[in-house]
């Protein structure tokens, strides 16, 4: 999972980018002082991987992975060249969803680019810079087609969606927000690769006492959760300076931190939940003493793609699965005890994998 953060200059993109990977990107009081997309990658905590590990005294636990991509921060007029351009928005376009960070925290030290803290309408000003962008790509697609479609049923049947969705941005809309109603209407939008097309998660950035009530007190994070839900997007309350702090702590030390703080759980943890609802996706796990290891899949999927994500040959000669609950697995102590029980169940092709079954797969290939 590739995830894009975004954000104005000076509402705590960095600090939070920081923060999740520990990766040391600068961060500064003043726009434009990341460069180059800073880009990290994230271990996925899951305790169950660790219990596993420790069943099998496992050689190596590979935990699944988030890749963060930190993008400068868009200015009015990014689309068009304005601060350091859209190169950045380019960068976005191979993510698989916009984490777009909004300060909601007043603090005379930090300047904010427009002079003053209004979370929608710097929604509003990264929103429509992705729009234009998203019109250039459809405009240059536009004029390609219009040529071929004179000659081609089918080119002519894109033109009609590429002209529907170039109104419907220019009313302002994001593209996730247009009806596909046809396959046809779907393959063209995946080919499209829209900016706007992308699941949005809304970071809403608060001061540390707001952590506590989960920012239900701050009237900016309850304007920016009316907003996600209208457009169908997730949001979580965070405090880039506290995640911050606790990066620096180890596990033990960021227990009593947040316990302290009065909250359950860590910023990225959140994040995580957050995306991997926002997504639809879920972990399957596979155990053994050389390896015990998470795989993030889509939920709904069968067992034999299920399989493909380790490897495609597992995929092709995809014979059936053991499939076993962790927990029965943990409370059983082995696989052999939990056959024993009956809890190890034969699935074949139709089997759809459900978030935390423990895997074999036997196949021929």
């Amino acid at each position: 999972m590739k995830l894009g953060i975004v954000g104005l200059p000076n509402v705590g993109k960095s600090t939070l980018f920081n923060s999740l990977t520990k990766a040391g990107a600068q961060a500064a009081n003043f726009p434009f002082c990341t460069i180059d997309p800073n880009v990290g990658v994230v271990p996925v905590p899951d305790e169950r991987l660790e219990k596993l590990g420790e069943l099998y005294h496992t050689k190596k636990v590979t935990p699944a992975v988030i890749e963060f991509v930190d993008i400068a921060g868009l200015v009015k007029g990014a689309s068009k060249g304005e601060g350091l351009g859209n190169q950045f928005l380019a960068n976005i376009r191979e993510t698989d969803a916009i984490v777009h960070v909004v300060r909601c925290f007043e603090d005379s030290n930090v300047i904010h680019v427009d002079g003053s803290v209004d979370p929608i309408r710097d929604i509003d000003v990264i929103n429509l810079e992705l729009i234009f962008a998203d019109l250039e790509v459809l405009e240059r697609r536009l004029a390609k087609v219009i040529k071929a479609a004179r000659m081609d049923k089918e080119t002519a049947k894109e033109q009609v969606f590429l002209e529907k969705m170039k109104a419907h941005l220019e009313s302002g809309n994001s593209a996730r927000s247009l009806e596909i109603d046809e396959e046809d209407e779907a393959g063209y939008m995946k080919e499209l690769n829209l900016l706007t097309a992308k699941p949005v998660i809304y970071a809403a950035n608060v001061a540390e006492e707001d952590l506590a009530d989960d920012g239900a007190s701050n009237e900016m994070v309850k304007k920016v959760r009316d907003f996600a839900a209208k457009e169908g997007s997730e949001v979580f309350v965070i405090s880039a300076r506290v995640e911050e702090e606790i990066s620096e702590l180890d596990d033990d030390e960021k227990a009593e931190f947040l316990e302290a703080l009065g909250v359950k759980e860590s910023g990225l943890d959140k994040l995580i939940a957050a995306s991997y609802k926002l997504l639809g996706l879920m972990s399957f796990l596979t155990a053994g003493e050389d390896e015990c290891r998470a795989w993030t899949i889509k939920i709904g999927t069968k067992a034999p793609q299920a399989a493909g994500k380790i490897h495609t040959d597992f995929e092709r000669g995809f014979i059936k699965a053991e499939v076993v609950n962790y927990k029965n697995l943990l409370e059983l102590g082995s696989l052999a005890a939990a056959r024993e029980k009956g809890l190890v169940g034969i699935e074949g092709k139709d089997y759809v994998v459900q978030d935390g079954d423990v895997i074999l797969f036997r196949f021929n290939v």
